[in-house]
């Protein structure tokens, strides 16, 4: 027997409420619950107005409710209902909502349509969605997707760039004096920190014995920075961020950096890296993944001085390769005293899904396997330039995590 909501305290009538539109129409034709127009006056408890609750029904009918988008008369005007949402909901739910119809109803085509194309929230997870089914783009709009690709990627690469630039060029700047004393180039700093002995607590001054200075000149390829990607479909958010910080890398003269795509085949894209978009619309999301068989190849053409490389590898260790030769490869590289790192995800958050066991393997001898951000990706490679230990960092992540 259906419940009477004039009898219900307001609490409970705006709890039905939530209730009704998380279960969708299919809850009132159980007999038990009231009719979305019965439970209307609480409408306000849900952020809109009682005239509004059937458009907020309806938007959200269309993803979670029974019937599937291909169903007859299941499916509405895409730019209207992305409309509706950004009526309804603060954009990281608009942005959930939307990858949940991608997923769960199989919208990808319609959602490539160029009507519908300048509704979409453009953040990563579209641009994931764009590239590895660019295929079922419709000709008409290609231009528009890889505009809207263009756009994510140049708002990530401006909030990165000048902290990457910071990071790296402090960090190889350290310890190095200039043969030019002039004024501009006064490492004030460190001129300080060496010379406190020469305070003069009487007048109140400093005295210096010994000026320290910048290099009035940047040294070009300091370090060697290379970047092994697995472009499986469980990457695909790592491989956006990936592209993104090897164009920035590639941006510095101080570094000489490349950029190496696989899944079961091994892709060089070291001769575009500085446009991200087209190594994105290149990458060949999905398929096996062969691990050794990549490093093998970045091992042969990249490694040319050890002690100057850093040798990053984004991969969720999922080997379909040969496992064995992969951890031998790992160790020679180590050995070699190259820089490896192995990020389990290069995305903005959540906990990576990666192969433990080999994981574990990797962190035995010596190579740091961790889920990272791009931010954070910047302190590590500047602490690896810089020479020091990465254990007290990546033991405040994992207290963040768990904490």
């Amino acid at each position: 027997m259906s419940v009477d909501p004039k009898e219900l305290a307001p609490e409970d009538r705006e709890a039905l409420l939530r209730w009704r539109l998380a279960l969708g129409p299919a809850a009132e034709k159980t007999g038990s619950c009231p009719s979305l127009h019965a439970l209307g006056a609480g409408a306000s408890a849900v952020g809109v107005g009682e005239t509004e609750l059937d458009a907020l029904d309806d938007a959200l009918s269309f993803v979670y409710g029974e019937k599937s988008a291909g169903s007859s008369g299941s499916r509405p005007y895409i730019p209207e209902w992305l409309g509706a949402l950004r009526g309804f909901f603060r954009d990281d739910v608009i942005a959930l909502v939307q990858k949940d119809a991608i997923e769960k109803k199989g919208l990808t085509q319609l959602l490539f349509e160029p009507e519908t194309l300048p509704f979409l929230e453009k953040n990563v997870e579209l641009v994931t969605t764009l590239v590895s089914a660019r295929g079922l783009i419709p000709e008409d709009a290609k231009a528009l997707a890889r505009q809207i690709v263009r756009e994510v990627v140049d708002q990530l690469r401006e909030k990165l760039e000048s902290t990457v630039r910071t990071a790296v060029f402090g960090a190889l700047r350290r310890d190095r004096t200039s043969p030019l004393p002039i004024a501009r180039n006064i490492d004030w700093k460190r001129t300080i920190r060496q010379n406190l002995k020469g305070w003069d607590a009487e007048h109140r001054r400093l005295v210096p014995e010994r000026f320290y200075f910048w290099p009035n000149q940047r040294r070009h390829h300091e370090w060697d920075v290379t970047l092994v990607v697995d472009q499986s479909g469980s990457m695909a958010e790592s491989v956006v961020y990936s592209s993104v910080m090897a164009a920035i890398f590639a941006s510095l003269e101080v570094l000489r950096t490349r950029l190496i795509l696989f899944d079961t085949e091994v892709v060089d894209m070291t001769p575009v890296l500085s446009d991200p978009v087209e190594v994105l619309f290149s990458a060949q999301l999905g398929g096996g993944t062969d691990i050794n068989r990549a490093v093998a190849y970045a091992q042969t053409h990249y490694v040319e001085r050890p002690e100057k490389t850093l040798f990053i590898l984004i991969t969720d260790l999922c080997e379909g390769g040969d496992a064995q030769e992969l951890v031998a490869r790992l160790r020679q590289l180590v050995d070699s005293r190259a820089k490896v790192l192995c990020l389990l995800a290069l995305s903005d958050g959540g906990r990576p899904s990666y192969d433990p066991v080999m994981a574990e393997k990797l962190t035995a001898m010596g190579i740091p396997c961790f889920g990272c951000t791009p931010r954070r990706l910047v302190d590590v490679v500047e602490r690896v330039m810089r020479n020091q230990d990465l254990t007290s960092l990546l033991d405040a992540d994992k207290e963040t995590r768990h904490g």
